[in-house]
């Protein structure tokens, strides 16, 4: 089975376009939350992601901008977007982001999916020693997670106390590129497929995974988009201009 994992999406309609469009086969599209937010296209996206499929994890911004949980935690202008998004949202695609379910779901076996880590949905996995922490107590050899709008691969051998890190070595920030591991027997992962709409890892192409359970391999993607369009786009809704200006620098 060929699995298309999506993380971070944030309301960019250009962004996940392009990968849709540079997208091998697949047979099922594992979404691990933050469909809306920042980005000017919620209800757009929102139904894109949902004739997509039906695997979905939710993340902070689906709980916010469906007004699931307050804005308490959230910098203000992340918070202006997600009441810019709250009011903007059709009622049916409110309500189906307000009935997203909470992570870690297991749709395959020896697969988790969560947003941001196994033990706390919010949590962001940034330090590979946290990584490896609950590498070394998960019963699921392979972990989806996204929130950080990192791509990257962390990993634990059994019986190891230490692990490894992967950044996906892409030659540059130009064109579309992908980078394939080949998984290890007794090896357990945490991977990030990235943003789809905006990565934060100083590579402003969008990023998305294809998992083959085949063939055990994970192929990482970037693939550039119209990031002008989706600047424009943010500019015209009223939305922070930061929103617009950060997805050129890829941070």
């Amino acid at each position: 089975m060929r699995l298309l994992v999506l993380s971070d999406i944030h309301a960019n309609l250009e962004a996940l376009e392009a990968c849709l469009e540079a997208a091998p086969e697949y047979d099922q599209v594992y979404n691990l939350g933050d469909i809306v937010g920042y980005g000017a296209n919620p209800n757009e996206v929102t139904e894109r992601s949902r004739d997509l499929g039906s695997i979905f994890v939710r993340g902070n911004h689906d709980k916010a901008c469906s007004g699931v949980t307050s804005l308490q935690d959230f910098n203000p202008i992340a918070g202006l977007a997600a009441l810019w998004t709250r009011h903007q949202l059709a009622p049916d695609h409110l309500e189906f982001l307000q009935r997203l379910p909470q992570g870690p779901l297991q749709p395959i076996e020896n697969v988790q999916l969560v947003h941001g880590s196994p033990r706390d949905e919010d949590e962001y996995i940034l330090m590979a020693s946290d990584a490896y922490f609950l590498l070394a107590r998960s019963a699921a050899p392979l972990i989806f997670f996204g929130h950080t709008h990192v791509q990257r691969c962390f990993s634990l051998e059994s019986g190891a106390s230490t692990g490894k890190s992967l950044v996906p070595a892409h030659h540059s920030a130009k064109g579309r590129q992908t980078v394939k591991l080949d998984l290890k027997a007794r090896t357990h992962y945490m991977i990030n497929p990235g943003s789809v709409g905006q990565p934060r890892d100083n590579d402003p192409r969008a990023a998305f995974l294809l998992y083959d359970t085949e063939q055990g391999s994970i192929t990482f993607y970037r693939v550039p988009y119209d990031i002008v369009r989706t600047q424009e786009k943010i500019i015209a809704a009223g939305l922070p201009e930061r929103l617009a200006a950060r997805l050129a620098e890829g941070r």
